[in-house]
């Protein structure tokens, strides 16, 4: 029996909302690393560290894409020490390390 539109259809909306809960998911784990190492980088830890990356996931919310992560970053660290190459480069590999821990769970 031949596969309807409709069906179709909804196997492709199934598989949208899937891959965007796991684009979401990633993102998010993106944010806790880079956060918790943006902390350790500023020498937080404790409730100081998980408030920093709190901020760093909330400051993900506030616009589509990744510019509102780096800008919260670029505005927390020395310019100087973690230039802007630094800081992308650290959010690639936190996406990296996010993505591998998300698919292998």
């Amino acid at each position: 029996m031949p596969i309807s539109f409709d069906d179709r259809r909804k196997g492709f909306e199934s598989k949208w909302a899937h891959d965007a809960e796991l684009r979401f998911q990633v993102e998010a784990r993106r944010d806790r690393l880079v956060g918790a190492w943006a902390a350790a980088e500023k020498g937080l830890a404790g409730a100081e560290a998980d408030s920093f990356v709190s901020g760093v996931i909330a400051a993900d919310m506030q616009e589509k894409g990744d510019e509102d992560v780096f800008r919260k970053l670029r505005a927390e660290l020395d310019a100087d020490k973690y230039p802007d190459a630094v800081i992308r480069a650290k959010m690639a590999d936190c996406l990296d390390q996010a993505a591998a821990e998300i698919l292998k769970s």
